[in-house]
């Protein structure tokens, strides 16, 4: 990848790192590189809840009319609801001012192109080629974009994410999360129209709250509220709705992984699991993977982020796949990771199945995971791969773990730090070895 783009668009702090200006030159370079695919040219901007949405919003709507493209301002709306909308409004791409499930203090800004998919890395690097090389106003435009607002864009998201529901949802009660982010109207929106019997927390957002102590990176508050309300289940979205985590009736996480046990084994079931296979990551749990041996079901690993995940479906035409942060991808109902539609989608599948979460659930075993996030340089994070002492301490703990564990160690996509996962049966041999290997990044990688 480039020197701005991660593997989920643009992110940083505003405005030390991303700033009204730098939004403008993004809307700017992918409005002209985009002009190469199409002559008239439209596209759809939407937010999250954060407070700095003001400030690069207007940049980059004024990036992208000023190369005379046209805007519609969809509003506040989860990050799916932009790729939905690109279809149904058949336009150029669409625009999303969000950083997802990191601090208020942080935003990003992702990119869809007009098939509601992320940009391929050759058209980021086009993009900020644009940005980095001297880049100037367009002064020959004939005349700017025009801007709209479009008001119906909720309900049109909301009309949508209704008609893929089935089932009888009389009898469930669930508590849902959603971490003071983009999903607090649609989320309410969607279970009324369902006559879906919910209550909320976290859906007062004032522009700093955004996934503070809330949603789906700090689900123990609604863990504990779902144990005691006597719930059916929890539900819980991050600050842009495109990631969902669940909590069982007994207050147990359910994450990604057994979300995708769970569904692949009723597709299965049912003769709809096209080609067999389930799509996960490097990062899936091992326990994902013994599932799929135990289900007679391939399991295809790519490398961590959900486009990687969404291109090998893509071109193996897989329906089912994601990550074990709740980035779940159905691909026979959208393009892209939506956590309300899997939410609804396992509400479904308890509903026409007659069992509990913490039932179904069950039938994937969750291996013992650490993991932990080191601060690091930015050279060290570019060069940690490169680093003999850290090299041989990984050598020296997976040749201990053996078959039933492993350790992986990657750099974030979207920020200067080194994650350390370490697998295996035993929880406390699991720490210590991740002590040592923290120790190792914070004094040779700082």
């Amino acid at each position: 990848m480039g020197k701005l783009f991660g593997t989920d668009g643009v992110r940083g702090i505003v405005p030390r790192e991303l700033d009204s200006f730098l939004a403008l030159k993004i809307g700017a370079a992918t409005t002209r590189v985009l002009k190469d695919f199409r002559d008239e040219l439209t596209f759809i901007v939407g937010y999250d809840t954060r407070v700095s949405k003001d400030v690069l919003k207007h940049g980059l709507i004024s990036g992208i009319l000023g190369e005379g493209a046209d805007v519609i301002d969809v509003g506040v709306i989860p990050t799916p609801a932009v790729a939905y909308l690109i279809k149904k409004y058949n336009v150029s791409g669409g625009f999303v001012i969000s950083a997802s499930h990191n601090p208020c203090e942080y935003n990003g800004i992702k990119v869809f192109g007009s098939n509601s998919q992320k940009l391929s890395d050759e058209t980021i690097e086009k993009i900020e080629d644009i940005i980095l090389n001297d880049f100037s106003i367009s002064k020959d435009i004939a005349e700017p974009g025009i801007y709209k607002k479009e008001e119906d864009a909720l309900d049109d998201y909301i009309d949508f994410l209704a008609s893929q529901a089935e089932g009888n949802f009389n009898d469930i009660h669930i508590l849902v999360d959603t971490a003071n982010g983009a999903s607090y109207k649609s989320a309410r929106m969607l279970f009324e129209r369902l006559g879906i019997k919910y209550d909320m927390i976290n859906d007062s957002p004032d522009g700093f709250n955004i996934n503070k102590d809330a949603g789906s990176t700090h689900i123990e508050g609604l863990q504990e509220k779902v144990k005691n309300g006597k719930y059916d289940c929890g539900i819980a979205f991050d600050g842009d709705a495109d990631r969902c985590l669940m909590v069982d009736e007994q207050g147990n996480l359910v994450d990604g992984d057994k979300i995708l046990a769970i569904c692949a084994k009723y597709l299965k079931e049912k003769g709809k699991l096209k080609n067999n296979a389930v799509v996960g990551t490097v990062m899936s749990n091992m326990g994902l993977k013994k599932f799929c041996q135990k289900e007679d079901i391939d399991f295809i690993e790519t490398k961590v982020g959900d486009r990687y995940v969404l291109e090998e479906m893509l071109d193996k035409n897989y329906i089912i796949g994601g990550e074990q942060s709740g980035h779940i991808i159905f691909l026979d109902h959208a393009s892209t990771g939506d956590g309300e539609l899997t939410a609804l989608i396992v509400l479904e599948i308890m509903s026409k199945t007659g069992k509990s979460l913490s039932e179904l659930s069950s039938c994937m075993d969750t291996y013992p995971q650490v993991l932990k996030n080191v601060p690091v340089s930015r050279e060290g994070k570019e060069t940690f791969i490169d680093n003999k002492k850290l090299q041989f301490e990984i050598k020296e703990i997976e040749g201990k773990l053996g078959d039933e564990g492993r350790v992986l160690i990657r750099a974030s996509g979207t920020e200067n730090l080194i994650r350390v996962m370490l697998e295996g049966k035993d929880i406390k041999l699991l720490e210590q070895y991740c002590n040592r290997l923290v120790k190792i990044i914070e004094e040779e990688l700082k």
